[in-house]
This record gives structure tokens, C-alpha cells and sequence, in this order.
């Protein structure tokens, strides 16, 4: 490479601007050489209404410059009428019952559960394929549902989450890496069932072998690998692994971080040391197909916003790859 992780920083933030003020004033566009460079919604969690208002969740990723995306199922789930941020009626005790603080936060927690439960298995999946067709028709594909499927769920909760995950055009859905086998076997079953993939995502705590068991248990299983937590935990390049395990990613997240395991630090790209240029010149190079989500978990300076920071984010993505 003729420029270093730093000189790509400095382009990327010359060149960021800030966010248009109409929301289809085009259409973004974040392909280069080939690499599909798209936003996890998670990275706009502190923007107005961003979990709830779908619109202005759209608007954020177009004003970033996202073509692509992994989809946080809050916002989706608003969108579709979940009941998750309604009260719950404390129905079925006795008005004598009496309950402390925490037992009473305990139940309600319990009944909103049962609540949005009972919402999703009742749910027509073809809402999402209209939310879909907002987010498509503003040039935003939806690649990935972050949905996540956990051990004590039913067949039937684990059926809503992967035909909605299809409904809206995602390929996968990601979820943490667990050491349940009989859990990661239903997840792969499942996905398959339904065309995709579950994909699993690590922490600090992982290696290049974190994803051999899953991966051997079933083809509906792969890989959702976080470069940033991936050096941070390993103190290792994630070049060797996603070398390794590149047929069976479904996707990638981006961040720079140093080495220091869960103490090191975020920060703004370039500032430190994940290769996030080879990473993507690998991506581009082999001709992987699979998406690399921004993840914007460094401190948004004074005076920005995190529409404009993964902005930033993107162009260095785009300097990178058009190197």
C-alpha cells in the first residue's frame, strides 16, 4: 500500500460532511471495488426517536451515505406495532399481594415478555416485507436482522424471527456464540428452514477456532466476526481467520480498537490499531461477497452527531478500497 492506517484517516475525515437535509434526496450508494460497506442501526442508537420511528431511522442511514444494513429488530418491531413500550397491567394478584420494588419489576418484566410473546406468534410477517419495500425504495437493503433467538425460546418464536428476518430480505440473522449445542443446532435447522443463516457473533473472549463446533453442527450455522473485539481479545490480526473461515461469514463489523481485551478502547478509525485497510483489501481482493457493517461505538466528538461520524466511517471504508 502506498498509504498508511493513519493517512487513510486523515482522508476520511477531509472528505466527511455533513448529513443532506432531504431524505431521498438521493440515493446512497455504498458498494466500492466490489465490497458492499453497510451500517449496523445500532451505531445511531443515541439519535432522536431511532428505536422506535422507522422513518427517521431511514433517514439517518440514507444522510450517512448507507446503502446496506444490519437491521436492530427494535425499530422494526415499532414499526410492525410490537406492544414491547406499553404498559403492562398487573392482572392475576390479589390486591393484597404485596410485592417489593424489584419483584414488582420483575413481574412486569415477565409480562411484557409474555405480551410481546404473544404479539409476534399473532403477527402477519408481511408488514415487514412493506417495511422492506420503505427502506429498498430509498436504496437501503436490509442484509442482516439482529433478532436474536435465545435457548428457551419455542419453535414458533424461532419461526417468526427467521420468516420475518426473509420478509424484509435479510440473509441471516446474528446472535452471541453459545456453547449450546442443542441451541446452535435448532438455530441452524431453523435458518435453513427458512433460506439463511444464523450468524455468531463474538466478544473479546474468542480465537480462529471460536466457530469450529458451530460451523461443523450445520450449514445453517456461520459467522458474524467483529474485527474491532477480534483484536482487542486476541491481539491478533482477524486477516488469518477471515482467510480461514471466509465461505462461512455472513457478514463482518468494523471498528478500531487496540489490544487490552474489554479495556481497550474504541476510537475514531485510523487511531488505532485493527487493520480495518487490509481487512477490506482482503474482502476486495478475494472478491468475498459478504457485507463489512460500520459499528460506531467510539465517542461521538462535541459538535458531531453519529449520522455524521459513520459517515466518516464509510468514506474511509471507500478510500480503503479504492486504493
Amino acid at each position: 500500500m502506498n498509504l498508511n492506517r493513519r493517512d487513510f484517516g486523515k482522508l476520511a475525515l477531509a472528505a466527511a460532511a455533513a448529513p443532506s437535509s432531504s431524505l431521498m434526496a438521493a440515493k446512497p450508494n455504498s458498494v466500492y471495488g466490489g465490497v458492499q460497506i453497510g451500517v449496523i442501526t445500532y451505531s445511531f442508537r443515541d439519535m432522536p426517536n431511532a428505536h422506535t420511528d422507522a422513518a427517521a431511522m431511514l433517514k439517518y442511514i440514507v444522510d450517512s451515505g448507507a446503502s446496506g444494513i444490519e437491521l436492530m429488530a427494535d425499530v422494526a418491531e415499532a414499526w410492525a406495532g410490537s406492544p414491547a413500550s406499553k404498559p403492562v397491567l398487573m392482572g392475576g394478584l390479589p390486591s393484597s399481594t404485596p410485592l417489593s420494588p424489584q419483584a414488582m419489576a420483575q413481574a412486569q418484566m415477565q409480562g411484557r415478555a409474555e405480551m410481546v410473546k404473544a404479539w409476534r406468534l399473532s403477527l402477519n410477517t408481511d408488514k415487514y416485507k412493506e417495511f422492506r419495500k420503505m427502506y429498498n425504495d430509498a436504496g437501503v437493503s436490509i442484509y442482516c436482522f439482529k433478532l436474536e433467538p435465545a435457548p428457551a425460546m419455542s419453535d414458533e418464536e424461532l419461526h417468526y424471527m427467521f420468516s420475518s428476518a426473509a420478509a424484509l430480505g435479510a440473509t441471516h440473522v446474528t446472535t452471541e456464540l453459545s456453547t449450546n449445542a442443542a441451541f446452535t443446532q435448532r438455530c441452524g435447522d431453523m435458518a435453513l428452514k427458512h433460506g439463511l443463516l444464523t450468524a455468531y457473533h463474538t466478544h473479546e473472549n474468542t480465537s480462529i477456532t471460536a466457530w469450529d463446533a458451530v460451523l461443523a453442527q450445520s450449514k445453517g450455522n456461520a459467522v458474524n466476526m467483529d474485527c474491532g473485539h477480534y483484536y482487542a481479545g486476541t491481539g491478533q490480526s482477524p486477516v488469518p481467520a477471515i482467510e480461514k473461515l471466509h465461505d462461512r461469514i455472513a457478514s463482518i463489523h468494523l471498528k478500531d480498537r487496540g489490544t487490552g481485551g474489554r479495556n481497550a478502547p474504541n476510537l475514531p478509525w485510523g487511531q488505532a490499531e485493527t487493520p480495518i485497510v487490509e481487512i477490506l483489501q482482503l474482502i476486495k481482493k478475494n472478491k468475498c461477497t459478504f457485507p463489512a457493517s460500520v459499528e460506531l461505538e467510539y465517542a461521538v466528538p462535541p459538535g458531531s452527531d453519529s449520522v455524521v461520524e459513520v459517515k466518516k466511517c464509510i468514506e474511509y471504508a471507500r478510500k480503503a478500497l479504492n486504493a
